[in-house]
């Protein structure tokens, strides 16, 4: 009963928390329509859903946010000073092929609004069999590095989280 009335808990969470955040005070009758659509709305799309990710580790996803909310903070500054101090002749912008080990495309996707959420980087494609994605990096003197910090920061964890 429980399974489908919540058949998605986390985004039944997360519209709860989304629409309380949109509404920006409480409100019993906010509260209300917010449970309300995190019950119907993955209710709703359950049928669509028959192959979802299994999500392991409350913990891991929470250090995983972190890691990347640090990661934005830094990059926010990095990017800055690249735009106030470096001259467009020294910048050293790549496009990198990012090999992919995550299967999942709910893990795919989260990958790739990270590396999009981090500023200077953009995700721009992912080939057609799901094993590569490309990415545009605004100044990167070593690719390799780049490349290196995908892989082990936020691929290894999404695999521990995903699969």
């Amino acid at each position: 009963m429980i399974r489908r009335l919540f058949p998605h808990p986390f985004l039944s969470a997360l519209l709860i928390l989304i629409w309380m955040m949109l509404v920006n005070r409480f409100a019993w009758g906010s509260l209300v329509f917010a449970v309300f659509l995190g019950v119907v709305i993955p209710a709703i799309t359950a049928p669509y859903w028959p192959d979802r990710a299994r999500i392991h580790g409350v913990g891991k996803i929470l250090r995983y946010i972190l890691i990347v909310l640090y990661d934005i903070i830094v990059a926010n500054i990095a990017v800055a000073k690249i735009v106030l101090f470096v001259p467009n002749r020294r910048l050293q912008p790549c496009w990198l092929t990012v090999p992919l080990r995550l299967t999942s495309p709910e893990a795919i996707t989260v990958l790739a609004g990270t590396i999009t959420l981090t500023p200077g980087t953009v995700s721009s494609d992912l080939s057609e069999d799901g094993r590569y994605l490309l990415v545009h990096c605004l100044h990167a003197p070593d690719p390799e590095a780049v490349l290196n910090d995908i892989k082990t920061r936020y691929e290894a964890r999404l695999l521990e989280i995903f699969e």
